[in-house]
């Protein structure tokens, strides 16, 4: 096995790659910006590398500093998140959910879950990837998708996924609602990454007249473009509940289009869960659709 750098010398390097100045990354550590600079050399002889320009006014990175940084900066991530696994707060929770429930769903609901449990600090992990238990360290997690999940997962259903179509009024004001299916297919069309509008256009049995639309790469990026009157998006019913209620968005047609992955809260099966997390999972349980 290589023999590996210092760890002084690369949390010296990580520190000082972030600040691109040694009396900055010394201030953080609460060291000399000799002692610093010392680390930083002894590294960039250890690896037969130079990691920096020294400038006048700071540092600029070499092109090996740069890679060997996002490298290093990565690693230091990676062990701060390992470490904080276990260490466990009593009144933390992580649970991973994503961009578009986030953004569209807990965002505008954390208000009303805060008031519930004001001793609970909720951490939200957005993202599209498949969260791991131990891995990522996570509580709880909410993802789209279709049974069976395996056994070592509780379950539970709390949306169904019924899509609608729906628009700012501003984009169908000239027109009387809800849409027939001719008038529906001449308007832009806002593609995601689910792909559905072919489907709920046959569902009309029509085809798309409304031109090429705009293509994004998330339902949530979907809504705030229909939101600003650029095109018709195709949406999980209850995520545009608000949004039409409150009138900046409105159904253009009364058709559903049933989908096959619904929403899903999960979490460990036979996981011993501390008060906190048991009551974020009951309280997310507890918004699930009367219909589930």
């Amino acid at each position: 096995m290589t023999h590996l750098p210092s760890l002084n010398g690369l949390r010296a390097f990580d520190v000082a790659g972030r600040h691109l100045n040694f009396r900055a990354a010394a201030e953080e550590m609460g060291v000399t910006q000799g002692a610093v600079a010392q680390q930083v050399r002894q590294l960039e002889a250890h690896l037969g590398v130079k990691l920096f320009e020294r400038l006048p006014k700071g540092l600029a990175f070499t092109a090996a500093g740069r890679g060997y940084h996002t490298l290093v900066a990565t690693a230091f991530d990676d062990l701060r998140a390992a470490t904080e696994t276990l260490r466990p707060e009593p009144g933390k929770v992580l649970v991973s959910v994503t961009p578009t429930f986030a953004a569209k769903w807990l965002m505008p609901n954390l208000p009303e879950f805060s008031a519930a449990h004001p001793e609970i600090d909720l951490a939200v992990l957005a993202t599209e990837r498949v969260s791991r238990f131990h891995g990522d360290g996570i509580d709880l997690a909410i993802r789209q998708g279709k049974p069976p999940f395996g056994a070592a997962l509780e379950v539970v259903r709390i949306f169904r996924q019924e899509i609608i179509a729906v628009a700012s009024p501003a984009l169908v004001g000239g027109h009387s609602l809800p849409l027939d299916p001719e008038a529906l297919s001449c308007l832009p069309k806002l593609h995601d990454a689910h792909g559905l509008w072919p489907a709920f256009l046959r569902h009309l049995n029509v085809e798309d007249r409304g031109g090429r639309g705009l293509r994004l790469s998330q339902t949530a990026l979907a809504m705030d473009a229909a939101l600003s009157g650029q095109g018709i998006a195709l949406v999980s019913s209850f995520l545009a509940t608000r949004d039409i209620a409150e009138g900046r968005l409105v159904q253009v047609c009364p058709d559903t289009l049933p989908g096959e992955h619904d929403f899903y809260l999960l979490a460990e099966r036979g996981a011993k869960r501390g008060s906190a997390v048991q009551a974020t999972f009951d309280w997310f349980a507890s918004k699930a659709d009367a219909n589930v």
